[in-house]
């Protein structure tokens, strides 16, 4: 007996989706709040001298949570009264909710069991929605702790960066496709985008711009770890003066590793040329730190350069926007002018730096967004301002890959489709199990050939004695891959006269005689490698009375015998 769940209606089976959807978008919200303030709790139980109570401790984890979202915190309890911005957002704290959110909006997005896709705009905003719906709850709790919400940061970038991640989930599910484009986008880009040819493109800008800005996170992240190991003893001495107790210590060393990826943002900016900002009167570049700084105690900022003009190991850091540059040519080339692709499959030079010129433009954007986010105030007055300004590494990121990288790509594109060397490509040859060494021989070998043009057949229609062509020798099967052609000759069409109209050559001797019939028969064997048996070249007695006698020739010049040949009865030939 079977059991058969009842049929319900497609307005309900659409609400339910999107109910579970803005379930799935709350429960993701929760499980970062979650697991934030179970980190903070016990913290604050380890610790020997808490400020507050538990409330407090989760109001702070609150705070904390609603910073990871880009949000601006204010601290109420200062020395001066004054509340302190805290706008320098640890990046590192970033990838959590943005996982769960962009994870919650996949999964909702994904087709049920019997292969039906929700809609896509639907879940987007249900999963949006159940995200906010707990980051207002949380911010209304964090209002009276020790770190308060800035309530015009929760829609930007709060709401953005949550709607951002919720896409890019729909977007997964949908198989990341590079289109089609929404019915409200311009024409002219919806028949863009329907072409296979600029979906490739976009890709390929896309790749390389995010090879770009990763190459130039790398760099940076070198550059601040050699200043950190120059500066190993002033940072180790920073970190044991913050506190004194291991679960103090313990939190500094986790706001340490959360500031990673910020301090490979300053160091990429270092490198660029703008540098970062060291309070409202300091800026260090690579020329070398201006101004009066204010730095905090903190262990990752024993990195900064000291005052005065830089030396030629802070020069070396302009390296890294170089290798980032290079890093954009070489992956749009991977694509324009493959290493082992066919050379009529490469881009054009237009395109080629059409699309590199893009990348560069993309990673630019990338650098200043990513800029923006790395920094931000501490403080009122001097700490006004920490950090590297987006306005200006963006442009400077688009500068040095655009610069240094349009020319990198045209110049290797060029390089790779020069004429002469086409065949270190890697190309594949065309003979199977040859190496590409041996396949080149091959090549010349028959180009020599091709310049030996073939021999016209010749007539015999003029002439009373037609012209037969000498035997010719079968040459050894090792002379055919020798390399010295010099006494390469072709060979010349055989006469379409019939065979018997040829009874002696040009040097008079007999074609039909003994021993030119010999001479042919051993280089017959010869040439065949010792597959012909051996016997001795005559005719056998049943066929000797096929042998051209000393008939008298008739009026046409013919023998009798060759008379009766030529009505059907062939001779005898090797």
């Amino acid at each position: 007996m079977t059991e058969r769940s009842p049929m319900l209606p497609p307005e309900r089976t659409r609400t339910l989706i999107l109910a579970s959807a803005l379930l799935r978008g709350a429960v993701a919200a929760g499980l970062g709040l979650g697991s934030l303030a179970v980190l903070v709790t016990v913290l604050w139980i380890s610790s020997p001298y808490p400020d507050s109570g538990p409330g407090g401790a989760l109001r702070t984890a609150a705070g904390i949570w609603l910073l990871a979202h880009g949000a601006e915190l204010l601290r109420p309890d200062t020395l001066s009264g004054v509340p302190a911005p805290v706008g320098v957002v640890p990046l590192l704290l970033v990838a959590g909710p943005v996982w769960l959110a962009h994870r919650a909006a996949r999964d909702a997005a994904e087709p049920d069991e019997a292969g039906r896709r929700p809609s896509q705009a639907g879940v987007f905003c249900a999963v949006t929605a159940g995200y906010l719906l707990v980051v207002a709850g949380a911010a209304a709790y964090a209002r009276g702790g020790s770190l308060r919400v800035v309530p015009e940061t929760l829609a930007f970038p709060v709401a953005l960066v949550v709607a951002g991640a919720a896409a890019a989930g729909v977007w997964t599910a949908a198989g990341r496709p590079f289109g089609p484009l929404p019915s409200w986008a311009p024409l002219v880009l919806q028949e863009a985008m329907a072409r296979s040819l600029f979906r490739d493109r976009a890709e390929a800008v896309c790749r390389a711009a995010a090879t770009g800005a990763a190459a130039l996170l790398g760099g940076g992240a070198l550059v601040v770890a050699v200043a950190l190991g120059r500066n190993a003893a002033a940072a180790q001495e920073s970190f044991l003066v913050l506190s004194g107790d291991w679960s103090g210590r313990t939190a500094v060393l986790l706001l340490a590793v959360a500031l990673v990826p910020n301090a490979a943002l300053w160091g990429a900016a270092y490198g660029l040329g703008p540098g970062f900002a060291l309070g409202t009167g300091a800026t260090a570049t690579p020329l070398g730190l201006s101004g009066t700084p204010a730095v905090p105690d903190f262990p990752l900022l024993a990195a900064v350069p000291e005052p005065g003009a830089a030396t030629p190991l802070n020069w070396a850091a302009c390296a890294v926007p170089v290798v980032a540059a290079l890093a954009v040519a070489w992956c749009v080339l991977r694509r324009a002018a493959p290493a082992d692709g066919p050379r009529a499959r490469a881009w054009s030079p237009r395109e080629t730096a059409l699309t590199t010129g893009l990348a560069a433009l993309g990673c630019g954007a990338l650098m200043a967004l990513l800029t923006s986010a790395a920094g931000g105030p501490l403080g009122t007055g001097a700490l006004g301002a920490f950090g590297p300004v987006g306005w200006l590494a963006g442009p400077a990121a688009l500068a040095w890959t655009a610069i240094v990288g349009v020319p990198a790509a045209l110049l290797v594109r060029l390089w790779r489709l020069r004429e002469p060397g086409w065949a270190w490509r890697r190309d594949v040859p065309e003979e199977t199990g040859k190496t590409p060494e041996e396949a080149g021989e091959r090549k010349g070998k028959r180009k020599r050939a091709k310049k030996a043009a073939p021999v016209e057949p010749k007539r015999a229609a003029a002439s009373a004695a037609p012209v037969t062509p000498e035997p010719v020798t079968a040459p050894d099967g090792d002379a055919m891959d020798d390399d010295d052609d010099a006494g390469f000759e072709p060979y010349d069409f055989l006469p379409t006269d019939p065979w018997h109209e040829h009874e002696k050559d040009l040097h008079g001797k007999d074609w039909h005689g003994k021993d030119e019939r010999e001479a042919r028969w051993a280089s017959l064997k010869q040439g065949s490698g010792g597959l012909m048996a051996d016997f001795p070249a005559h005719i056998p007695a049943a066929l000797r009375s096929d042998e051209p006698s000393a008939a008298p020739a008739d009026n046409d010049g013919r023998s009798a015998q060759g008379t009766q040949g030529a009505q059907g009865t062939p001779g005898a030939t090797p």
